[in-house]
Formats: structure tokens, C-alpha cells, sequence
């Protein structure tokens, strides 16, 4: 028992003395405590200036229940009796979740993940001072699990967690933990950072986390992850846990990516991100010693959109991109997130090993571009595709969708339930590559291939990885 008692009160002195000397100055001094006044010092200063800015969110969803639905869950019934078939009368049922948010801006702008309000029909949001209000939502993005929401408090200016630099975090550096587990009210709790660069935690699309072993339990989600000099360095996201508690192995999302939508969400514009214009795979061991790398580090450009600015400022296929502005980049993830936090007009400053050699790349930072038009169609009649809605794959619209191949072609955007397309298998993100050997290259391809009745049509689509060809009887 003394030895944990031991370990508490150092860990309060190492807290202290980073107070004083801000843990995101870069290059600065460790110290351990040298005295009996330093083992007893706390964090009280640090939580006294953050907390206030840290808020409970309640969110409520009504969600209509069909009794015996997965019964009559047929698309041969629904065809003749509707999408209410079954018996009694649909029922509501409201669910109820807990998380915490950030606030980001005086005049009320909150920041919280976009799980915790994913689907709400209501949103409400109590400040440490227990007053409440309703919210809006303004934004609202799964693929990072950030949402921002809005508290009108009648001109009462709310007090702010200032957003520190998430790249100037070490391995090592205290933490503090601020939200609400389990609806037991504001709580706080301390760690170090674990770990940086986590990519591998399936959380969101742009999987870039900063791990910690901070206790982060069901309601923290949404919540501060705080430095000891008083700044908001992430968003507690998500935990590893077997038992639905923590087990000290917590992730939050960067401040670095909330900073990158701040200036858009608070003038009302949407948020758009660099075109990356080349994909790219992990340099594993293998490709390492085929390429003659002496160890796998960076990513393989595995190919260049002719229209991008990277094909312009001179990528190439087989490149290893090993940094971005000096920040190292191990796996397509990162690189994404490197990118994704960089703002629209300037440059990235790629370092690239190219067939041994080292060398600078400047990637011109350019929004993606509406070419071709969408040109957003529906598909009705009788054909292989009635019941889908396709569009032409642009570059923007690929960074709208998510869409990690080349941005080309016809993508099937909705395919919907118990349709005929629906009924051959047909899904979301299908890109249409041929009917008949007719290659399809734009939208009005596949009207076209698809008109006329016909004894059968051969169709080819590409989906992820794989090409798929299926066979479909007139």
C-alpha cells in the first residue's frame, strides 16, 4: 500500500513541475521532484481553469418499432403490402445516450464526437454551472467522429478551453481526462500519453489517435483530453476494453483535426480537404528490402491521378512519401490525417526516397475538383439498375463519399431496398465498369446500355479491391 502511495505522489510532483514549465514547449526540461513541498502539490490550478469549459450532452432518438418486423422483413411481402406490413401497430421508443462536449467558442459553439449525437432528434447540453439548453447541430461528421453544436445563451459569453498543438505532445506527457462517465456527474482523471499516431483503432475514417491510459469510461466520450498547461490537445473518443470499462488504454482524437474546422464551422462553410491526388500502401518488410530500403518506413505511391496537383508537382509511381512538413508518416492513415489537417492554398512539404535517393516534393494544397459533373440520376424502369441512384465519380465527390480508389467512372450512390438492383446484389460504392463489354464511363453510359430490354446484360463493377461480374437475365 505505501509503494502506491509512493507512485500517487510523484506522479502529483512530476504534474506540478510541468505546470510550471508548460509540457508543449518544445525541448523542454524534465525535473523530478526534489522536495517534501513538491510531492505534495496537484492539479487543482489546471482543473480549475479547464473544467468550466467542459459540458454534459444528452441526446434522445425516437426510434418506431414494427412488432414482429424481422417476421414479414421480406422484400416478396413489403412488394405487395407495403413497408407497414405486419402485425399490430408500430410503436415508439425513445433511447436516450450520454456523452460530453467542448466549449470551443464564447458565443456557444461545442465540440463533441458524432456518435454521441449520431441520429438525435433532440440534442440538450448542461454547462458546468448546471444551467441547460437545447442545442443545434451544426456539423456533424462521421468519418472523423466530430460534431460541433450550438447553445444560444441570450449574449452570455461561456468560458473557452483554448486549443493547444497536438503534434508538440511527447510519449510520456501528463494528462488530464474532464466528462461524465456514467452520468456520475463532471469528473476528472489522470494519465500520461501511451501513445501517438494510433491508426489502427477502426474509430473513424481518419484513424490518427493519441492513446492514453487516463480512465475514459462511457460518458467521456466527446469530453477534454487536457495538458498541463491548461489546453485541449484532444477528444476523448474511445476505449479498448473487454468488460465495457477502462483499462487504461483510451483514444482521442487530435486537437489538430478539430482546429481544422473550426475557422469553416464558425463562418458557416463546408468543410472541404485537400486533394491528396495519389493512393499509397505501408512499406511492409518485404517491399522494403525489394525496393532497397534499409528498414520499412513511409508509404508507396501505387498511383497518380493525372489531373492532381501531385501528378504536377512530379509524384511517381513507386515514390516512398517518409514525412509531411517533417512529421514521419508509416502508413496511408497518417498520411490522410497529415493532409486533412493542412488548409486549402498553401503547400506540403513531401520527403520522398526515390529509387535511393532522398528528395523534397511541394504538394500544392488545392481543393478537389467537380470534374465531371455529377450529374446525379436516378434509375426507374425495368432494368438491371432500377432502383439505384448513380452519378459520375468526380474528385470531390469521392472526398464527399470517402472514396479510396481512382476518383472516375459511375459510382452507384443508393440502391434502394427491394428493388431490382437491390435484388441482384448491387451496393453503395459499386463503380460501374462495363455492360455488355460497352465500357461505362460517364452516367449516361449505363441510361443508355440499360434502356432497352434485353435478353441479358453482363455487368462488371468494381467493389473495394475486387472486380465483380454478374450475369442478369432480361
Amino acid at each position: 500500500m505505501s509503494t502506491v502511495r509512493s507512485l500517487g505522489a510523484a506522479l502529483l510532483a512530476v504534474s506540478f513541475l510541468i505546470v510550471g514549465t508548460s509540457c508543449e514547449a518544445p525541448g523542454q526540461t524534465r525535473l523530478a521532484p526534489d522536495s517534501r513541498e513538491q510531492i505534495t502539490l496537484s492539479f487543482a490550478p489546471v482543473v480549475k481553469r479547464t473544467a468550466p469549459a467542459v459540458v454534459n450532452v444528452y441526446s434522445r432518438v425516437v426510434v418506431r418499432e414494427q412488432p414482429f418486423a424481422p417476421l414479414f422483413d421480406d422484400p416478396f411481402f413489403r412488394q405487395f403490402f407495403g413497408e407497414n406490413f405486419g402485425f399490430g401497430m408500430p410503436r415508439e421508443r425513445v433511447q436516450n445516450s450520454l456523452g460530453s462536449g467542448v466549449i470551443v467558442r464564447a458565443d456557444g459553439l461545442i465540440v463533441t464526437n458524432h456518435h454521441v449525437i449520431k441520429g438525435a432528434d433532440q440534442v440538450r447540453v448542461q454547462l458546468a454551472d448546471r444551467r441547460e439548453f437545447d442545442a443545434t447541430v451544426v456539423k456533424s461528421d462521421a468519418r472523423t467522429d466530430l460534431a460541433f453544436l450550438r447553445i444560444d445563451t441570450g449574449g452570455s459569453r461561456l468560458p473557452v478551453l483554448e486549443l493547444g498543438d497536438s503534434d508538440d505532445l511527447e510519449v510520456g506527457d501528463l494528462v488530464l481526462a474532464i466528462g461524465n462517465p456514467f452520468g456520475v456527474g463532471q469528473t476528472v482523471t489522470s494519465g500520461i500519453v501511451s501513445a501517438l499516431a494510433r491508426t489502427a483503432v477502426g474509430v473513424s475514417d481518419y484513424s490518427f489517435f493519441i492513446q492514453t491510459d487516463a480512465a475514459i469510461n462511457p460518458g467521456n466520450s466527446g469530453g477534454a483530453l487536457v495538458s498541463m498547461s491548461g489546453k485541449l490537445i484532444g477528444i476523448n473518443s474511445a476505449i479498448y476494453s473487454r468488460s465495457g470499462g477502462s483499462i487504461g488504454i483510451g483514444f482521442a482524437i487530435p486537437s489538430n483535426m478539430v482546429h481544422s474546422y473550426l475557422d469553416a464551422v464558425s463562418g458557416g462553410r463546408r468543410v472541404v480537404r485537400p486533394w491528396l491526388g495519389f493512393s499509397a500502401q505501408t512499406v511492409t518488410p518485404d517491399i522494403a528490402a525489394s525496393i532497397g530500403l534499409d528498414r520499412p518506413t513511409g508509404v508507396l505511391v501505387k498511383s497518380v491521378d493525372a489531373r492532381s496537383p501531385a501528378a504536377a508537382a512530379g509524384l511517381q509511381v513507386g515514390d516512398v512519401v517518409r514525412a509531411v512538413n517533417g512529421r514521419e508518416v508509416d502508413d496511408p492513415e497518417a498520411l490522410r490525417y497529415r493532409i486533412a489537417t493542412e488548409p486549402i492554398g498553401g503547400q506540403a512539404a513531401l520527403s520522398v526516397t526515390r529509387r535511393g535517393q532522398s528528395r523534397e516534393v511541394a504538394l500544392p494544397l488545392v481543393r478537389p475538383p467537380e470534374t465531371p459533373p455529377r450529374e446525379t440520376t436516378p434509375i426507374r424502369g425495368r432494368g438491371p439498375f432500377s432502383g439505384a441512384t448513380i452519378a459520375n465519380l468526380s474528385p470531390a465527390l469521392a472526398d464527399e463519399l470517402d472514396f479510396q480508389g481512382a476518383p472516375q467512372g459511375v459510382i452507384v450512390l443508393e440502391v434502394a431496398r427491394g428493388s431490382p438492383a437491390a435484388q441482384i446484389g448491387f451496393r453503395d460504392g459499386d463503380v460501374v465498369l462495363s455492360i455488355n463489354e460497352h465500357e461505362t464511363a460517364a452516367v449516361g453510359d449505363v441510361v443508355a446500355q440499360t434502356r432497352d430490354r434485353a435478353l441479358r446484360w453482363t455487368i462488371r463493377v468494381r467493389r473495394g479491391d475486387r472486380v465483380l461480374t454478374t450475369t442478369v437475365r432480361g
